[in-house]
C-alpha cells in the first residue's frame, strides 16, 4: 500500500470571503453577452440610460393623472425611474423634480429629451401653429 505524505499534497488556494466576492464581481463584469434587460410595463420608449449611448426600446412608461395633472413615469431597466410633468396643453414634458434641466427638441414625430445623462424619445404629434 502506498500513501502520499502530507508534505507532497498540492497546495490549497484559500481566499478570504472579501477576495472571493471581489473575484466573483470581476468575473461577472467581464460577461457582456447578455442582452440589456427591459423595464417591466406595457408601453416602452427608446432610451439610453445608465451610461449607455445606444437608444433601445427598454424604458417603460406609466401614465398617471392626479387632480387633473398628468405625469409620465419612465422606468429604467435597472429599476431607476424619472418623472415628467406634461405641460399645459400637452405641448411638452418637464422633469418633475426640476433638479436637472431638460434639453428638448421635436423632430420626425418624436419628442427628444435629455436630462442629466439620460436620453429619451417619446412619440409626439406636431400641431400646426396656433392650435391648442
Amino acid at each position: 500500500m502506498f500513501a502520499v505524505p502530507h508534505t507532497l499534497n498540492p497546495p490549497v488556494l484559500s481566499l478570504s470571503k472579501g477576495a472571493g466576492a471581489a473575484l466573483a464581481l470581476l468575473l461577472g463584469a467581464c460577461s457582456n453577452s447578455e442582452p440589456p434587460p427591459i423595464a417591466a410595463g406595457d408601453e416602452h420608449i427608446d432610451c439610453a440610460v445608465g451610461g449607455s449611448v445606444q437608444m433601445k426600446p427598454v424604458c417603460a412608461v406609466e401614465r398617471i393623472e392626479t387632480d387633473g395633472k398628468h405625469t409620465l413615469v419612465v422606468r429604467h431597466p435597472d429599476g431607476a425611474f424619472r418623472r415628467f410633468d406634461v405641460t399645459e396643453g400637452g405641448a411638452s414634458l418637464a422633469p418633475s423634480d426640476g433638479a436637472d434641466k431638460a434639453v428638448t427638441s421635436l423632430a420626425n414625430g418624436k419628442l427628444d429629451i435629455t436630462v442629466g445623462g439620460d436620453h429619451y424619445l417619446f412619440p409626439a404629434t406636431e400641431m400646426p401653429d396656433g392650435a391648442d
